[in-house]
């Protein structure tokens, strides 16, 4: 049997027939250009870089992001470059420079969508191979990326890796405490200790404490908007907001995403989804919510990062959708997919500690601080456990606080189960988190049983709290009703309400305001599990073209 690596490799760097060629570039009316040994095809950070297909001679593809150029792979006769950053609008990761005279078939971005979508043959082969590269580039320990420097208990490091990392965006950390070759990197970038944490891409690019909207901008993440109408904008670009883009966008409707942080929401940041259809050994949030912009983009849809909505108006007959710098969209239909974020403890230190120690998410940037040690996760829902789980593969323990009398109340029993039989966890029934204390950084939390009054100090750099949920719909206008915890109320019931107006009867998941639709977690009543949020957001675009006909 073949090593899996090998079989990566095998599908990340297929030869196209002469045949695959020929339907190739009749499907794409490719460009076919010539190159001398030496040219350079594309460089790493250019923008709508085409993908070339190799029909005589050699493309080398170098990573000119670290401090020697290194080939990544050498593309031959029937090979093509590109690979993920191409399809989603995002800068190359790697130079392609002609290692021979060669000739190329050039298949600008637009037209290998129309690939993707017109030619399945040929396009599911580059769609996979785009797909495996990615993978293998990200676990390659060779391949530099973007670097981020700067301390490991920063707040602002941190919020940086937290917000790349998200966003999928390629980057290796260099800790300013433990890396010992950190003082040579930083004098060759002319940047000072006290000026981290930065982010330099190669030799291009370096930014000094970036906000998200800077970092957005500089990896493509952040996307021009249309001054025209759209058919369909979704607020929001978790499970329900994705899949809305994947079957509006498939199904011929402009189709924006207007995403605040980053893809995925709270399953983004899942480290192990293991009862969502089709994924038996499971599948993490952040896999997921690749793939599923990755499909987006590719039936057209627009999906642009950092360009939070804070408004919602009616001025005109169609929906009016204000965005954070005054900006502002125009669409026909509006889902509304905010989901819901977790609540703050209300304990003493919980702010002060807030990414120096109190984390909202359990991923590898969290865990790296808490490896070998005590950690606390706070929550009895499918959430904490999934956090459990995966932090008992790191920590020496994982105290589990958890505020009710079962851990089965409001957890799956696979996860409460495997919970029970892990031996480095120890679960706190019937308890709370009464103090947490520490100097710049989180040192130790308090947990006092609620029924007994016995209470439990433990020494842990990390808390994870995954407690309750509160809407996202602060943004929202009073003309979208919502009932008394925030949620937003949809369906034929608000038929009876007075801010309903037409004739007939809301649709299912139609708010009070006609074409105006809400998903997933932000809505009332809803089933908070990623299927279910996936579920309403394919429901909802059938809703809007039925919206679409009354126009």
């Amino acid at each position: 049997m073949a090593e899996p690596a090998a079989d990566l490799k095998s599908v990340a760097f297929p030869t196209l027939s002469e045949r695959e060629i020929a339907s190739l570039a009749e499907c794409s009316k490719a460009r076919v250009l010539t190159f001398k040994a030496g040219e350079t095809l594309f460089r790493v950070g250019d923008r709508a870089t085409p993908i070339f297909v190799v029909r005589r001679g050699e493309v080398e593809i170098r990573d000119e992001l670290g401090d020697q150029p290194k080939v990544i792979v050498v593309h031959r006769e029937g090979n093509f470059t590109g690979e993920l950053s191409q399809l989603i609008g995002r800068p190359t990761v790697a130079t392609g420079v002609a290692r021979t005279d060669c000739e190329v078939l050039a298949i600008d971005v637009d037209a290998l969508r129309a690939v993707l979508n017109q030619c399945p043959d040929v396009g599911d082969l580059i769609l996979q191979a785009f797909i495996a590269r990615r993978q293998l580039l990200r676990n390659s320990d060779s391949f530099t990326g973007a670097r981020v420097i700067g301390s490991r208990y920063g707040h602002d490091t941190f919020r940086i890796r937290d917000f790349l990392s998200r966003n999928r965006i390629l980057f290796t950390f260099f800790d300013l405490e433990g890396d010992p070759e950190i003082a040579h990197l930083l004098d060759r970038l002319g940047v000072k200790p006290e000026e981290t944490p930065v982010v330099a891409w190669g030799c291009k690019l370096t930014l000094k404490n970036p906000t998200n909207r800077e970092l957005a901008d500089a990896f493509g993440i952040r996307q021009p908007l249309d001054r025209d109408v759209y058919d369909l904008a979704i607020v929001g670009g978790g499970p329900g907001g994705l899949a809305a883009a994947v079957y509006g966008a498939s199904e011929g409707l402009r189709t924006v995403v207007l995403e605040s942080t980053a893809p995925g929401g709270q399953a983004g940041a899942s480290m192990r989804i293991e009862n969502y259809l089709g994924f038996p050994t499971g599948i993490t949030g952040a896999e997921l919510a690749e793939r599923a912009v990755v499909q987006a983009t590719k039936f057209g849809a627009t999906l642009s990062v950092t360009t939070p909505v804070i408004g919602l108006s009616f001025e005109g007959g169609y929906p009016l959708l204000t965005l954070d710098g005054a900006e502002s969209i125009t669409a026909k239909c509006v889902l509304i997919v905010t989901g819901a974020e977790y609540r703050k403890l209300d304990v003493e230190g919980c702010e002060r500690f807030e990414g120096r120690g109190v984390y909202y998410a359990a991923t590898p940037n969290e865990a790296q601080v808490c490896r070998g040690l005590d950690v606390v996760v706070v929550g009895g829902g499918n959430s904490a456990g999934q956090a459990v789980v995966y932090l008992a593969g790191l920590a020496r323990t994982v105290h589990l606080v958890v505020r009710k009398a079962s851990l089965y109340d409001n957890m799956s029993a696979y996860l409460a189960h495997r919970i029970e039989q892990t031996p480095n966890v120890k679960v706190h029934l019937s308890s709370v988190v009464r103090r947490m204390t520490g100097d710049e950084h989180l040192g130790s939390v308090e947990i006092e049983n609620r029924t007994t009054g016995a209470g439990e100090v433990v020494q842990t750099p990390a808390l994870f709290s995954f407690i309750g949920a509160v809407p996202r719909t602060e943004w929202l206008p009073p003309e979208i009703e919502r009932d008394e915890k925030g949620f937003v109320r949809t369906g034929p019931s608000l038929a009876q309400s007075p801010g309903w107006a037409p004739k007939r009867s809301p649709f299912l998941l139609e708010t009070t305001q006609p074409g105006v639709f809400a998903a997933g977690d932000v809505r009332s009543g809803s089933v908070k599990r990623v299927a279910s949020a996936v579920g309403e957001g394919a429901m909802a675009v059938q809703f809007v073209h039925e919206y679409l006909k009354e126009m």
